[in-house]
């Protein structure tokens, strides 16, 4: 029927560790009472600061609608609060209050248990390959790709470089 070489994939071996991965910290949470969207949240703030409900959204890759609900549930449990922007009103930024620190100290905890799981086999040596390779290919998919963008685009582009290449020997 449809058939596919998955073992040869990079995109698949990412994608289920990552499903594993991120079931195995929803194990380590429930106990603890945090969801992985509270999770979420937290480690997005703690990671990059202040963001707004937009940016939030768009780094959990959720809808902003989806994200209010929670918020609303981590507001009304103190862990967080929304602020007016000072440079736009209509802009809703995201502050940590002090309730969420013991949260985030057991998120840590659990993420710290999984992390030990998942490299339980692995050497040091092998760790660090790991998070290399993976850097590598991180850095690979936030650059664009020509192949993706469209010929038209891609035509554009090439034509732009060459009127550029052209003025730049002439001058």
């Amino acid at each position: 029927m449809l058939q596919y070489d998955y073992q040869s994939s990079i995109g698949y071996w990412i994608c289920m560790t990552s499903r594993i991965y991120e079931r195995a910290m929803h194990q380590q949470l429930v106990p603890a009472g945090i969801t992985h969207r509270q999770c979420q949240v937290l480690f997005w703030l703690a990671h990059d600061g202040l963001l707004s409900q937009v940016e939030l959204a768009e780094r959990m890759s959720i809808e902003p609608p989806t994200l209010v609900r929670i918020l609303d549930r981590m507001e009304r449990d103190g862990l967080l609060t929304r602020e007016s922007s000072e440079s736009d009103r209509r802009v809703k930024k995201i502050r940590l209050l002090p309730k969420a620190k013991p949260v985030w100290k057991k998120i840590v905890q659990c993420a710290e248990r999984v992390r030990e799981q998942a490299a339980r086999n692995l050497s040091p040596a092998q760790r660090e390959t790991l998070k290399e390779l993976l850097g590598i290919v991180q850095k690979n998919l936030e650059q664009p790709n020509p192949s993706s963008i469209g010929p038209r685009l891609a035509n554009s582009r090439t034509r732009s470089a060459k009127r550029k290449a052209e003025i730049d020997a002439s001058a």
